[in-house]
């Protein structure tokens, strides 16, 4: 049975930032109580992503926790991955979901309701909506959306929205108080002398529990 995508995902990168390996990311979100750990790498060779992805998929499956992959569908199916997430240069959703089957989650990437609509169509089980705030996690050519773009989607798409781009401490509960199923964090996280400690913060903000 396929599971449903968490409140709290937390990307893994090396680009952002050079302290941690992907491993140690997903170790320590893990351990603050991330939902997903979505394993990011642009530039690491076709072999060592799927040799890592299937590490991180044996430590989130003990962790009871979800294991996304960017971009790369193969390397999803390869490493048993729980789905992947996809961005409009990568494999279309519908040719996606034909490799992956139904039974794995697939993510679609939106910056507006037009790209929103036509991933719910196609057969996305989320959105990652945003960027919601300057972000300098990833070169952005567009401004930030804003939480009233982030409503609209909200309010017109069916599955779920994870807010992404800019999102901490500071502005987290504008983004749930959007209407957003969650979020997905990076910089936030990897540039936080404690990013255990920060991944905890988040989620006690997203789940609304008290210190």
């Amino acid at each position: 049975m396929k599971r449903k995508i968490g409140k709290l995902c937390v990307i893994t990168d090396t680009a952002v930032q050079k302290k941690y390996s992907h491993i140690e990311i997903a170790r320590m979100a893990i351990k603050g109580g991330a939902d997903v750990i979505q394993f990011r790498d642009k530039t690491m060779a076709t072999y060592d992503m799927i040799e890592t992805a299937k590490k991180l998929k044996k430590m989130c499956s003990d962790g009871g926790v979800l294991f996304i992959v960017n971009d790369r569908a193969d390397a999803a199916l390869i490493s048993d991955a729980d789905g992947v997430h996809l961005g409009k240069d990568d494999i279309p959703v519908k040719e996606a979901r034909k490799l992956l089957g139904w039974n794995k989650i697939v993510g679609g990437t939106a910056h507006n309701l037009k790209e929103a609509k036509e991933a719910q169509k196609n057969g996305a089980d989320y959105i990652g909506f945003g960027h919601i705030y300057p972000t300098a996690s990833k070169l952005k050519k567009t401004p930030p959306v804003g939480i009233a773009q982030l409503k609209e989607v909200v309010s017109r798409i069916r599955i779920p929205v994870l807010a992404i781009g800019g999102i901490g401490q500071d502005n987290i509960s504008e983004v749930m108080k959007s209407g957003a199923h969650g979020a997905a964090v990076i910089g936030s996280v990897l540039k936080n002398k404690n990013p255990q400690k920060a991944v905890s913060n988040l989620r006690r903000i997203i789940y609304g529990k008290k210190d």
